[in-house]
């Protein structure tokens, strides 16, 4: 299948790891991008630097986009995406194309379930942290129609906090449950919603292999040659998010369970 080209101008928002993975796949093929950043140091090669603090209105109006990607850590208070979006609307002299605005499975909190969550079951989030991603998303959708990915668990190179947890030997509540994605399928995720024409309103960007944090450790463990970190005791909890949509456009996984992950990882170091 040939891959669609990217858009002419792409603004992204948050220039983090994903950003920066991201950046040199558009360029790749001819694609212009943009980096917008609080700091004002230089960007990588080829990609524009822009500086703003999206706290507050913008000073000077953002050049023109075609296409948008969002990737803003969460703010102090409920509205603080809000917030920042509608600053960035004001400061763009027209609406993008496509906006894809990376949010989380955190909107989905509280005791969890182990039925598959799909795309169609609506969050019902109750601590802040929850509440102000969703009303990020909802607000990404009512003031750019973007399209709306949220990934579970990301981690790669550079994204290392379970093999850490289980160098410490910390305990940890074997029964929860989890999801992940590695990051170049993340970005690959990324890249895809960009280009493809007709892209889903939402998608939950996670691998094919859900499982209790139990198991992945006992995996790491066994792989770093360490001991099981014990289980605190802690109830099931969690959520099993269902990934049919996400595998349905974006085809074959790089890395399609942690297993596959995660040694590489450790087999590099």
């Amino acid at each position: 299948m040939t891959t669609p080209p990217p858009p002419r101008r792409t603004l992204l928002v948050g220039f983090g790891k994903l950003g920066a993975r991201l950046a040199p796949l558009l360029l790749a093929d001819e694609g212009s991008v943009l980096a917008l950043r609080r700091s004002d140091g230089p960007a990588p090669d080829g990609v524009g630097a822009l500086s703003a603090d999206l706290t507050v209105p913008l000073p000077t109006p953002l050049p023109a986009v075609d296409a948008m990607v969002v990737t803003l850590p969460p703010g102090p208070d409920v509205s603080s995406y809000r917030a920042a979006l509608s600053h960035l609307a004001a400061a763009l002299p027209a609406k993008p194309e496509r906006t894809v605005f990376v949010s989380s499975t955190g909107v989905f909190d509280g005791v969890g379930s182990a039925e598959p969550v799909t795309e169609r079951v609506e969050p019902a989030p109750t601590t802040d942290r929850g509440r102000g991603l969703r009303d990020g998303e909802r607000a990404a959708v009512e003031l750019f129609d973007a399209v709306v990915v949220r990934p579970a668990g990301i981690y790669g190179p550079g994204r290392e906090f379970l093999l850490r947890k289980v160098r410490e030997g910390a305990p940890i509540t074997h029964r929860r449950r989890t999801n992940r994605i590695h990051e170049t399928d993340l970005v690959r995720t990324l890249d895809l919603l960009l280009r493809m024409p007709g892209a889903p309103a939402l998608v939950h960007a996670v691998d094919q292999a859900p499982a209790p944090l139990g198991d992945v450790v006992t995996f790491l463990a066994d792989r770093l040659g360490l001991p099981v970190p014990a289980d605190d005791g802690g109830a099931p909890s969690g959520f099993v998010y269902d990934g049919t949509l996400l595998h349905s456009v974006l085809g074959d996984l790089e890395y399609p369970t942690y297993e596959d992950g995660y040694a590489e990882m450790i087999d590099r170091t």
